[in-house]
């Protein structure tokens, strides 16, 4: 416990003073719907990459993994492979062919938008549902991201937990509220690249070097912590436990904040380079948080009797005991980042989908540029509230939290998103089913366990969506000539990238 260390805490100020003048100067730059939820579609490749990855890891990157490697050993690597391929294979099938659809479509801002436009909806009723559908999941996956700030703050100062999710909240909410996209992004980019150092210098300080011992002293200790099929109790991995934690790979196609990332590129050849950029980062990323769980294991056995009361404390645990107070800070630093870095791209996702699709679309069809704008801000302050009362719960885990908004959005967007992508004859009826199919199945099956019902609920809900979209879009009416339209511009678009 580090409680009010002064190099610490004007470590956490001077930072956070980054932060908000940061999220300024982007608010200078802030004149439209456009530019304030994408950026005006103006970024590089470097804070395209490091902010889809430093909005994708999110606090779970430096409490909920290693917290998980820590209690579970090489089977985390299950989970962490799932997640790299996952990552890969969302920048190299969606990237290009999102952005360019996106363009074509009337210039398409949010997800739901898009699917409006990509299936021609008149009705407004599939962009209505998937908006329903991001406020849902985010309400969940923004309140994972502050019960980690929680967390951190009432570790470092000491403070009641509720005070310190409170104070995690504002920090996030007020450079979100005014600079928008741009604050995100620039922000993310510093916030990923230390959440990497940060991951690396833990555990190599910890080992000074030395990784056999880490494996000589693990085996030692409980040599089924490094059989990736076995589980800590030595009992072997069933086929529905490692599926489930290779599917997480699978989320990456629906979720609408790494998703906004590839529509905010300056152009397609920026998203070559920021696929290689982000896929090194992630490499580097979970490689640091598993060694941190692994090293954790050996410190804790070391020191304090082989118990720790929260597993997803244990980076907290290490950089607290074996740093100088002032690294100590900045590496604490890292852990704020990563639920900044989040907590904000959900909250601004989460703001235009209640702005563009609701509030837009249904309540004032014809609201000016800073009419949205100023909904939009109004939505990121209501639902930060919103998801704060749901983080009140100090027992919250994070990993379980992002589980289930992360097994929402892949299920219901995801196989929707990609065929929608590739697929001419799908038709609004099938992406319809598709997203309700999804959506409803995590919903449900998460509430049913023993047997089958054991398997991440993404797995049921993404096999459910996939096959509905193509029963029901075979079934039904083929797409009208101008959708065939659309999908000869993208073409012609992407063979000139």
């Amino acid at each position: 416990m580090i409680e009010n260390n002064l190099a610490i805490s004007g470590t956490f100020i001077a930072y956070l003073i980054l932060m908000m003048g940061i999220g300024y100067y982007a608010y200078k730059r802030t004149v439209d719907s456009t530019d304030y939820f994408l950026g005006g579609r103006t970024l590089g490749p470097w804070p395209t990459a490091i902010s889809a990855g430093a909005s994708d890891m999110s606090g779970w990157l430096l409490l909920g993994l290693p917290g998980f490697a820590f209690t579970s050993g090489a089977t985390s690597l299950w989970l962490a492979g799932g997640l790299l391929v996952g990552t890969w294979l969302n920048w190299l099938i969606c990237a290009k062919r999102l952005r360019t659809f996106s363009i074509e479509a009337d210039n398409a801002l949010t997800l739901p938008e898009f699917f409006a436009r990509r299936f021609d909806d008149k009705s407004k009723l599939l962009q209505t549902i998937s908006a329903f559908f991001i406020l849902l999941f985010f309400l969940f996956y923004t309140s994972s991201g502050l019960v980690a700030g929680g967390k951190l703050f009432e570790t470092v100062f000491g403070l009641d937990y509720k005070i310190a999710v409170v104070l995690g909240t504002v920090c996030v909410v007020s450079y979100t509220l005014f600079g928008g996209y741009l604050a995100v992004s620039w922000t993310d980019l510093v916030q990923g690249l230390l959440m990497a150092a940060a991951l690396v210098a833990v555990p190599l300080v910890a080992l000074d070097g030395s990784f056999g011992d880490l494996s000589n002293t693990i085996a030692a200790k409980n040599p089924e912590l490094l059989d990736m099929f076995t589980n800590a109790s030595g009992e072997s991995m069933s086929a529905i436990a490692i599926i489930s934690l290779v599917a997480w790979g699978l989320g990456y196609f629906g979720q609408p904040h790494i998703l906004a990332r590839f529509n905010a590129s300056r152009s397609n050849k920026d998203l070559t380079t920021a696929r290689r950029i982000a896929v090194i980062w992630t490499t580097i990323s979970m490689a640091g948080a598993l060694l941190v769980g692994l090293v954790g294991i050996i410190y804790v056995d070391n020191n304090l009797g082989g118990q720790l009361a929260d597993s997803e404390t244990i980076f907290m645990l290490l950089v607290n005991a074996m740093f100088h107070p002032i690294v100590a800070g900045i590496l604490l630093a890292a852990i704020l980042a990563a639920v900044m870095s989040t907590a904000d791209s959900q909250l601004l996702v989460s703001s235009s989908a209640l702005a563009e699709d609701f509030y837009k679309q249904l309540v004032r069809p014809d609201a000016t540029q800073s009419e949205i704008v100023m909904v939009g801000r109004m939505g990121v302050v209501v639902l930060a509230i919103i998801a704060l009362i749901l983080a009140f719960n100090p027992d919250s885990s994070v990993l379980s939290l992002v589980s289930y908004a992360w097994a929402g959005f892949g299920a219901a967007f995801g196989p929707a998103l990609i065929l929608a992508l590739y697929w001419k004859r799908m038709n609004r009826n099938g992406a319809l089913a598709g997203i309700l199919v999804g959506g409803i199945t995590v919903v449900v099956w998460k509430q049913l366990t023993g047997g089958i019902f054991d398997i991440f609920e993404i797995v049921p809900g993404f096999i459910l969506a996939s096959i509905s979209i193509v029963v029901v879009s075979l079934a039904t009416k083929a797409p009208s000539a101008k959708i065939g339209e659309l999908f000869k511009r993208v073409e012609t678009t992407l063979a000139k990238d």
